[in-house]
């Protein structure tokens, strides 16, 4: 049997509760411009609002002015959504904590996990949201995703715990020597001194 060939994600679509929840939160907290709306075309009581996250692609949420913001949370069940991440920079990372405090909205503290850091935080509706920044930029021509999949090749070869950044090193370095070539015979650093 054939697989089916994924290109990326296309939209994310969530439940939400009452329209202006949803906008407040989306575009007023997380900066996502509100982009279009329509009826959800498969139930007319319910409204569908998209949002741009930043790369052009989508998130939409359904909105029923029935529904009322509930925080208390989503649920753990299995084939339940654990948290939605979204790419930040550095900079936004940083100040992404002063800004959530100034609106009373609970975080973490930014986490190390080697190969990036994260601030996790919750939606008006509980879902968790992290917010990531890489610890790296892939060579030109590259992906986060090529220099990832040979850092858990180093990290396994290590027999280390987890991603860290010397195994990110590595992974770049491999990704510029395989695509860029060199009139040097030997690309090793001599000391010049």
């Amino acid at each position: 049997m054939r697989k089916i060939q994924a290109q990326g994600v296309h939209h994310i679509t969530l439940n939400g509760a009452g329209r202006q929840t949803s906008i407040d939160f989306w575009e007023g907290v997380l900066g996502m411009p509100f982009i279009f709306d329509q009826p959800n075309l498969d139930n007319p009581n319910e409204g569908h609002l998209y949002f741009d996250p930043g790369d052009g692609r989508l998130i939409t949420i359904f909105t029923n002015e029935d529904y009322k913001a509930d925080p208390t949370g989503n649920p753990r069940d299995p084939g339940t959504v654990h948290h939605i991440a979204f790419n930040v920079s550095r900079a936004s990372l940083t100040h992404s904590l002063e800004r959530l405090d100034a609106r009373g909205i609970a975080h973490t503290p930014i986490k190390d996990r080697g190969f990036m850091e994260s601030v996790y935080f919750k939606d008006p509706l509980g879902l968790t949201i992290e917010l990531a920044c890489y610890k790296f930029e892939p060579p030109v021509g590259c992906t986060h995703a090529d220099v990832m999949i040979r850092a858990h090749r180093a990290r396994v070869a290590a027999g280390d715990y987890n991603i860290q950044e010397i195994h990110l090193t590595e992974a770049i370095e491999a990704l510029v020597d395989a695509r860029q070539e060199s009139l040097s015979a030997d690309r090793g650093a001599k000391n010049p001194y």
